[in-house]
């Protein structure tokens, strides 16, 4: 690849697509980083700020879905590279409204290929997640999601990934557009939507607010802070082999329950505010990701471990308050009361 790119990097208002431009714009000065996002509920122009001034930064507000506009900035910008963050992620909204997250997650994708088809992308990499493998037992704890893992999809939101996921694999394989995938666990660090489970917590223990737990709070997931996250996809798509799908794990798993007792006893709040409440329908049980792949043939190796990274994610939250207040302040509030219910609220 020639030494300037340009880098499209779709979603890169929300959080980890936020994170990731971030690492970019700062690591790669002579490559123009392109930020297109729809801004919808969980994009936050506000994320972006500190790179805003950047002169290698970009911010184009368009939907993948929309194969007219998507030509038209291709044929503008030429990427290089595309990075597909852009997705409707939250399993709950997936099950009140699944439509949504057909048309952005899968025909969205599917746009974006013909894109890369007919302007001759260098790499199209996805970003994916572990949930298209669906869970794993409690009770086998040697289990692990590998690569080869067949796809067994639990909700509506993971279905429309992995459904993304082998569209992208079969534009490779029928014609020949170069692509990567990686899939990864929970994320966590600084500028996620609080309506997931650890900015959540945050936010409402700092308020003394009852913290809502699905069930009996046993549900594991593997958590990835995210910078290590965004170090693996910059990884992959320089070095990565084409064709291949690279699973990202943080090697830390936890219950749902440790997790919000980690946060309260770092802020000094007590348990009683845990209230336990109906689960989700078809709740997974444990995600946990076998990283062997992407540490032997690239070497990555994430730098924290949830002590560290839950750490780090506390205090950015307490320095950045206005960023979260201001998001909770709006249409959240509604979002919650309808998810959990006023008694919580």
């Amino acid at each position: 690849m020639e030494d300037r790119m340009n880098i499209l990097v779709t979603g890169g208002a929300g959080f980890i697509g936020g994170n990731f431009v971030h690492h970019m714009v700062k690591k790669y000065p002579e490559d123009t980083i392109i930020n297109l996002d729809l801004l919808t509920y969980a994009g936050n122009l506000e994320t972006l700020k500190p790179v805003e001034g950047k002169p290698n930064y970009k911010f184009v507000h368009g939907d993948i879905a929309d194969r007219d506009f998507i030509m038209k900035l291709f044929e503008q910008e030429r990427p290089d590279i595309v990075v597909n963050f852009a997705a409707e992620s939250h399993v709950d909204r997936s099950i009140t409204d699944p439509g949504v997250f057909v048309r952005t997650n899968v025909m969205g994708t599917q746009v974006l290929l013909d894109a890369a088809k007919e302007y001759g992308v260098k790499r199209f990499h996805q970003v994916s997640t572990d949930e298209v493998y669906g869970d794993l037992p409690l009770d086998r704890p040697d289990l692990f999601f590998r690569e080869d893992t067949p796809i067994h999809t639990s909700s509506p939101y993971s279905s429309s990934k992995a459904s993304a996921d082998l569209f992208v694999l079969a534009y490779y394989r029928t014609f020949g557009v170069p692509v990567t995938i990686s899939r990864c666990s929970n994320n966590y660090g600084p500028y996620h939507f609080p309506e997931k489970l650890i900015p959540l917590m945050i936010s409402r223990a700092l308020a003394d607010e009852k913290l809502p737990v699905y069930g009996k709070g046993e549900n594991v997931r593997d958590w990835l802070y995210v910078s290590d996250h965004c170090e693996a996809i910059d990884l992959i798509i320089h070095k990565g082999k084409i064709g291949e799908v690279y699973n990202v794990g943080g090697h830390n798993e936890k219950t749902n329950l440790e997790v919000v007792k980690t946060i309260l006893a770092a802020l000094d709040k007590p348990e009683s505010l845990i209230e336990f409440v109906t689960d989700r329908p078809g709740h997974d049980l444990r995600y946990a990701i076998d990283p062997m792949k992407l540490e032997s043939e690239l070497g990555w190796k994430p730098q924290y471990t949830f002590e560290t990274g839950i750490r780090q994610t506390i205090d950015w939250y307490l320095n950045n308050k206005e960023w979260w207040e201001n998001i909770i302040s709006g249409e959240y509030a509604n979002y919650f009361e309808r998810m959990y219910g006023k008694d919580l609220a």
